[in-house]
């Protein structure tokens, strides 16, 4: 079994300024720099057959590149802190491309994803962390704006968990147009 996720990658100019807001929540678990992306479509654990025909549809897929900024900070979990993000500013064509993703998932044969698509690039893992702390973080951050880039290409990547947390791995990249 493989466990893989749809994601964009993050240019190394944006998470190095993402990875400059990780501090100052004890009790967070902060998100590697080289792990910073913003999840277009979780898929779980599949056998090496059905990982194929993922690759098979995504190479198929064809949309066209955007632009992108991530803008502002939040958390999940509300009193019971999940974790700690960066937001996404409005997107016509991010959203074109998860539609188009989900829906060739679908016709392969995968449920459909049942959660609202919220997109974010994960900044930490909250473990005890105090309230206060996470509502500092999200004010101080609040204001938080990437500047616009470029998004040419997603990718589907495999995750495997280690004692640091998960690593995730580049399985294929695909253009957009």
């Amino acid at each position: 079994m493989i466990r893989l996720f749809i994601a964009v990658d993050i240019p190394e100019q944006v998470r190095l300024r993402l990875s400059l807001m990780q501090g100052g929540v004890p009790g967070a678990r902060w998100s590697s720099l080289e792990n910073l992306h913003l999840t277009l479509r979780f898929i779980g654990d599949v056998d090496g057959a059905t990982a194929n025909d993922v690759d098979g549809v995504l190479c198929g897929l064809s949309a066209h590149g955007f632009d992108l900024r991530l803008k502002g900070a939040g958390e999940f979990g509300g009193r019971e802190g999940r974790s700690l993000w960066a937001g996404v500013a409005a997107s016509e064509g991010l959203l074109r491309l998860v539609a188009k993703i989900e829906s060739a998932l679908q016709r392969m044969g995968l449920n459909a994803e049942t959660r609202k698509f919220t997109p974010h690039v994960t900044l930490a893992r909250l473990r005890d962390a105090s309230l206060s702390k996470v509502q500092e973080f999200v004010a101080h951050h609040s204001l938080f704006d990437s500047g616009q880039f470029a998004v040419k290409a997603f990718g589907l990547y495999s995750s495997h968990q280690s004692s640091k947390g998960g690593v995730y791995r580049l399985e294929n990249s695909y253009a957009l147009d």
